[in-house]
């Protein structure tokens, strides 16, 4: 069964860094397209990133360009996200889910979200001083 743990959150400073994890399970990780998301408090869950499987592309939403890097280590079965320069406003419940294809759908596009599938249980990151 497919399984995805995301892990690395915590309490950081403006001005930080962290480094999420997404392990997955049950699955061949090399053949699928895998999106981070994330959700605030009161807030709708929005696409931060994606990289594909077929030739490593990576996608981004404005929010985080610049400042977040996604990257995949197959052999590992897990995807990174490395974010610097957080922000407050970064301060959410991280998800990492598949398309269950090779490739990404634009994370942001206003119905990403549907064309994602086998959420993990989120971790939390906090930006704030």
């Amino acid at each position: 069964q497919v399984h995805f743990v995301e892990s690395g959150g915590g309490l950081v400073q403006p001005g930080g860094s962290l480094r999420l994890s997404c392990a997955a399970s049950g699955f061949t990780l090399d053949y699928y397209a895998i999106g981070w998301f994330r959700q605030a408090p009161g807030k709708e869950r929005e696409g931060v990133s994606c990289i594909s499987s077929s030739d490593d592309s990576t996608y981004y939403a404005d929010s985080v360009k610049g400042r977040f890097t996604t990257s995949r280590d197959n052999a590992k079965s897990t995807v990174y996200l490395q974010m610097n320069s957080l922000k407050p406003e970064d301060t959410a419940v991280y998800y990492c889910a598949t398309t269950r294809t090779v490739y990404c759908v634009d994370p942001s596009r206003y119905d990403s979200e549907t064309y994602y599938d086998y959420w993990g249980q989120g971790t939390q990151v906090t930006v704030s001083s």
